[in-house]
């Protein structure tokens, strides 16, 4: 490898050298020397040429150093690379036989040959070998500042194209805290507690009650009853307790595995199964069966003819579920804690039947089952809006904050701070909803009485303001937000109300008719079983065997429900409360512009009953 280098000349000579050759048109092409077309600060020029190797002079000598005149740069120019640094770059390389002619006629170039024993670099990737980049410049969004021209004016800054994020809707004030450590609705909460400890109580001593009857007195006429009552009557309510377990277990997958599907399936089968039901206890010819059984026939035609009102609605309520269940999948045991209060409610049903014969005995026999059967559902409720308020803190902050919050955590504040807003609700919600459908069915009637009709308005108003102040809705922003139940109802349909269309949207939503009718549906099955078998054992205890039947079906299925019901519950709210996030498609948008065009599917007005006037 030899390196040659050659030095500059003398700057006199070099300036006569040009201003001798500056007139002449082929002096670029003809003049050998290169540093006479440069400016006097041009640095060195570097020649590098690839020779066979040359051995030392010494051996103990590691190179070899030799000073030679014009002579010396004669050798071949065979693979010859030439690099010029900055101003003699640009200068044409003069072939090697004239450049060393020149050279000796001008000695005062001196080249320094330098011959270095060593192996010819490693070839270098060409990733290695790219110039370096620039660095990085992180610039601000802020404009520049205003540019003042001589006339006086401002001109106003060049806009430069930076990269603008995807717009969010912004919060109005500071958000509020997610981690609220204050117990909601105390006062519900300790009465519910001690409901529960006297329910407790009560069934312990009925049970209580029932075990010393059968083993102090097997002969007596109370124990040989309640041993009736405990073969014929418990084993087949039991067996429906284990079987709406399952049944609710069923439904929740099924629903999140095909949500578009289950909708249709749920809405006609349970017209299909509660008819097919009525029509079995119907055939069991006895009066209690026989009642029954029309009531769940004339349940099912309601049923039916709902289903065929809301066939249009059926459309975005399956996409609206499609989209709604989606997160599930992101939280792992998302659906563990209705999974324990369906176990919790198998315990607590078992102990219940075992009570309610204790209690046939006793003095008010009809007060008494009474009293434990508002108080099972009181409870069976608030298994459901606990495992509503697991579901619906995770799904919230998911779509609020993008948030991956613990199952277990949430679980935890469901049944310690919002235990108190999940009894209350558990009490007003239900009765709120049932006496606003009254009320929208008593609007349906429009007859010659003016004054029934006004009446039906003014319950409809009134039940429609009680709405906004108990809703179903609420419980979004009492899992998310640590609030009471009644601020966070008057929250949740604010927010409603402030979007456009959005109140009569969430107003016009069937899931919760879906949700609720696949209770109806569990229970009639439950009814078919325990009927026949109560039917096949005991025929007096068939009409109270189906009765308790239905009854425990439909609270076991809802509280598996309430994961599928608490999604959808979040997406309606979370929309409203953040409509420009990511997290949605624009289902929800579609839908109320289609309603703003009055070409919406959803709104259909409600058939009434005309006058017979009119129609005359």
């Amino acid at each position: 490898m030899e390196h040659k280098i050659l030095l500059n000349s003398p700057p006199n000579k070099r300036k006569r050298h040009r201003a001798a050759h500056r007139s002449t048109g082929a002096h670029r092409a003809s003049c050998p020397r290169a540093h006479c077309h440069a400016s006097p600060t041009t640095p060195l020029l570097l020649h590098t040429t690839s020779r066979p190797h040359v051995p030392f002079l010494s051996p103990t000598s590691p190179f070899r150093q030799e000073e030679q005149g014009g002579e010396a740069a004669a050798a071949p120019s065979g693979g010859r690379e030439q690099l010029g640094v900055m101003g003699a770059a640009e200068n044409a390389a003069p072939p090697r036989q004239e450049a060393a002619r020149d050279r000796g006629a001008a000695p005062e170039a001196v080249e320094k040959v330098v011959v270095v024993d060593q192996a010819p670099p490693p070839p270098v990737s060409r990733l290695q070998a790219q110039r370096p980049l620039a660095p990085l410049q992180v610039t601000t969004q802020a404009p520049p500042p205003p540019i003042s021209v001589a006339s006086g004016a401002v001109e106003p800054p060049p806009q430069v194209a930076t990269y603008q994020p995807v717009p969010l809707a912004p919060q109005q004030g500071p958000l509020p805290s997610l981690n609220s450590h204050k117990y909601t609705n105390g006062i519900t909460l300790c009465v519910f507690l001690l409901h529960l400890a006297a329910a407790g109580f009560a069934m312990g001593f009925f049970v209580f009650k029932t075990v010393h009857d059968n083993t102090r007195n097997p002969r007596s006429r109370n124990a040989r009853r309640e041993r009736s009552l405990l073969r014929d009557w418990l084993l087949p309510v039991e067996g429906t307790v284990v079987l709406s377990i399952v049944l609710a277990f069923a439904w929740q997958k099924a629903v999140r595995a095909w949500p578009r599907a289950m909708v249709r399936v749920i809405l006609w089968s349970s017209f299909a199964v509660t008819l097919g039901v009525g029509a079995l206890l119907m055939c069991f010819s006895m009066l209690a069966t026989v009642g029954l059984g029309v009531a769940m026939v004339v349940f099912s035609i309601g049923t039916g003819l709902y289903a065929c009102w809301v066939t249009r609605r059926v459309g975005f309520t399956e996409r609206v579920f499609e989209r709604a269940v989606q997160p599930v999948d992101k939280f792992r045991g998302l659906n563990g804690p209705a999974y324990l209060m369906v176990a919790a409610g198998f315990v607590w049903i078992s102990v219940w039947c075992v009570a309610v014969i204790g209690a046939v005995n006793f003095r008010f026999p009809g007060l008494t089952i009474l009293a434990l059967v508002l108080s099972l559902m009181w409870t069976a409720e608030v298994m459901r809006n606990v495992a509503n308020l697991t579901a619906s803190r995770v799904i919230a902050l998911y779509y609020l904050r993008g948030m991956q919050s613990s199952v277990q955590f949430s679980f935890q504040r469901a049944l310690t701070y919002n235990l108190g807003s999940a009894c209350l609700g558990s009490l007003f919600v239900p009765t709120i909803e049932a006496l606003r459908i009254l009320a929208r069915g008593l609007n349906l009637l429009e007859g010659e009485d003016e004054f029934m009709f006004s009446c039906a308005h003014c319950c409809l108003h009134v039940m429609n303001g009680i709405f906004s102040f108990g809703n179903s809705w609420a419980f979004v922003h009492i899992a998310a937000y640590g609030r009471g139940f009644v601020q966070a109802s008057r929250s949740t349909w604010g927010q409603f109300e402030a979007l456009p269309g959005m109140a009569a949207l969430v107003d016009s939503d069937i899931t919760s008719s879906v949700c609720f009718l696949t209770g109806v549906t569990s229970g009639a099955l439950c009814v078919a079983m325990a009927g026949s078998w109560a039917f096949a054992m005991h025929r007096h205890y068939t009409a109270t065997v189906s009765l308790l039947a239905f009854f425990v079906g439909y609270l076991m299925t809802r509280i598996g429900m309430a994961l599928p019901q608490a999604c959808v519950g979040c997406y309606y709210v979370c929309y409203a409360e953040n409509p420009g996030s990511r997290l949605f498609d624009d289902t929800i948008p579609e839908r109320l512009r289609k309603m703003q065009e009055g070409r919406d599917p959803l709104v259909v007005p409600t058939p009434r009953f005309p006058h017979p006037r009119a129609a005359a």
